[in-house]
Parts: C-alpha cells; structure tokens; sequence
C-alpha cells in the first residue's frame, strides 16, 4: 500500500511586475529597526540593455532609510504584503 506524501507548506506569491514596482508600497510581514512601511523609489536599470530588471530601491516610510534588495523578494507573501497594512 502506498503511503500518502506529506504535503509541502504552500508559500503564496504576491503578484508583482516589475513595470509597475516604481512607487508602489508595501508592508514588511516581520518589521526590523521599526520600519514597517515601504515605498519603491527606483527601479535599478540592467547595464546590458534589454536585459531584465533584477533590483529595486525601497525606502522606509519612518526613518528615509533606502534599501537595495532584488525585487522578486517582495513576491513572498510570508515576508511582503502589498500596500501598507
């Protein structure tokens, strides 16, 4: 008889483009040094044209402080939620 295979948690993707990121907002599941909210401020160009977008500038709303971190993180919804919550 064949036992059943336990089942992998489910990670949920927020739906993310990379052509809309510029100024959207997002909130931080598990928020460091009090800053929860965030705002994308840029969107960091590939060297090589036409090459895909892999990075992003996000600012926390509280402090200023700007952050460089690849975009496709803010698809984690364990980590990510879309607009500030």
């Amino acid at each position: 008889m064949n036992e059943p295979t336990p089942k992998q948690p489910e990670h949920k993707l927020n739906p993310v483009s990379p052509k809309k990121l510029l100024l959207s907002k997002w909130t931080a599941v598990q928020p460091t040094h009090k800053e929860k909210h965030f705002l994308v401020v840029g969107v960091v160009q590939p060297e090589i044209p036409g090459a895909p977008v892999i990075e992003i500038d996000l600012e926390a709303a509280m402090t200023g402080r700007i952050t460089r971190m690849p975009w496709r993180e803010l698809k984690d919804a364990s980590k990510w939620l879309r607009g500030w919550v």
